[in-house]
């Protein structure tokens, strides 16, 4: 399966055999070295996860590992590389305490490396960012409106949408000679307006 654990008497010996031993080649292949971790529940969880972006090429998982391990234990840690073995641009570090990840953004983040400034986050899973877009989306304020003839003028937008609640702004899209594009937007000052609107107009015919 091509990993291995390696039981150590004393702390001491365990973390010189990381400090001396990580990422060095056997046969051709560099070693990953990590403190073995007996809860496999804490690396599926993401906690401890930062994802680090607008990497130098050259940087490869040794030189992330030599800079991240300043702020505590890691226990993986990875540049992303595409099929031909290039770096591409962005890569992981998996820490053990939520402590290192603050520190590690804290002190990286926005850092010139290798004459790039580089990007550190805290890692949020495919599921949390869709969570995330769903209660944005849920809390909504704005409209869209098309497919209005030309002679329709935010007036009577205004007309047709105040019914539904306070609105904050609105605007009628128009080209460089002044001619309606035939949609445009309605702000209202609470979602519950907007909801209503969209319930209710959806599919209507406007002048």
């Amino acid at each position: 399966l091509g990993y291995a654990y390696v039981n150590f008497q004393e702390p001491a010996d365990a973390e010189r055999a990381l400090d001396t031993l990580n990422y060095e080649p056997i046969k051709g292949r560099p070693m990953r070295i990590t403190w073995a971790q007996g809860d496999p529940s804490l690396r599926r969880s993401g906690v401890g996860n930062v994802f680090i972006k607008n990497l130098d090429k050259s940087i490869d998982d040794k030189a992330l590992y030599d800079t991240f391990n300043a702020f505590g234990n890691i226990l993986s840690c990875k540049v992303v590389i595409d099929e031909t073995g290039n770096s591409k641009g962005y890569g992981f570090v998996h820490f053990e305490t939520q402590e290192a990840v603050d520190n590690a953004i804290s002190a990286i983040d926005g850092m010139l490396w290798n004459d790039k400034k580089v990007y550190v986050n805290k890692w949020i899973s495919r599921r949390e960012r869709l969570e995330k877009l769903g209660q944005v989306a849920e809390m909504f304020t704005n409209v869209y409106v098309k497919y209005f003839g030309e002679d329709f003028n935010e007036d009577q937008m205004r007309e047709a949408f105040e019914v539904f609640g306070s609105i904050t702004s609105l605007k009628i899209m128009f080209d460089e000679e002044g001619k309606s594009l035939g949609f445009g937007y309605v702000v209202f000052e609470t979602h519950k307006a907007a909801a209503k609107a969209i319930e209710e107009m959806n599919g209507k015919s406007l002048w």
